[in-house]
């Protein structure tokens, strides 16, 4: 069964989105049509140094999301299924690029059932045009000042910019 506040189904689509891309716009746009209330929950994960902040992360999510009345973007620090209890929120939805992609989401899928039988995962593939696409690409294509504007929002790639200045 679906969870549902006040008669919405609700999902949420966690990712560290360092930074957020057009694959990830794609999804969540996506996703937004399905469910009545998306959360694009950032994560913070500790064992990853990000490039942007996590309130910058969130920040340029929402930015780029303002057309979509349905979509919240949150943060959290925890574990997802321990999110998700404090969110009540049953759904999870995950973007696959490639085949490659399944054996992780998989493994991540069936430990947050593991931890939590209420937890189901939804998976979304990807439009071909993104199955290569990833934030680390995109932070080593800016990194050397490489064309990203096919790749990310305009707000996105001004972001970029800010961490890479040419001359650095």
């Amino acid at each position: 069964m679906m969870k549902q506040e006040h008669g919405r189904t609700i999902a949420v689509y966690p990712g560290s989105f360092d930074p957020v891309t057009h694959g990830h716009l794609d999804i969540i746009h996506r996703a937004a049509k399905v469910f009545d209330k998306l959360i694009v929950a950032v994560l913070n994960n500790t064992s990853k140094n990000p490039l942007f902040t996590l309130e910058e992360r969130m920040d340029l999510i929402r930015q780029v999301t303002k057309d979509l009345p349905n979509v919240e973007v949150d943060g959290f620090r925890d574990l997802m299924v321990n999110y998700m209890k404090a969110r009540n929120v049953r759904l999870i939805v995950r973007g696959l690029r490639a085949v490659s992609d399944f054996e992780y989401e998989l493994q991540m899928a069936s430990t947050n059932h593991k931890l939590n039988s209420d937890v189901e995962t939804f998976f979304m593939t990807s439009k071909p045009m993104f199955s290569y696409l990833s934030s680390s690409i995109v932070k080593e294509i800016a990194r050397f000042h490489g064309p990203v504007e096919d790749l990310v929002p305009v707000e996105v790639e001004e972001a970029l910019k800010l961490k890479f200045p040419k001359g650095n």
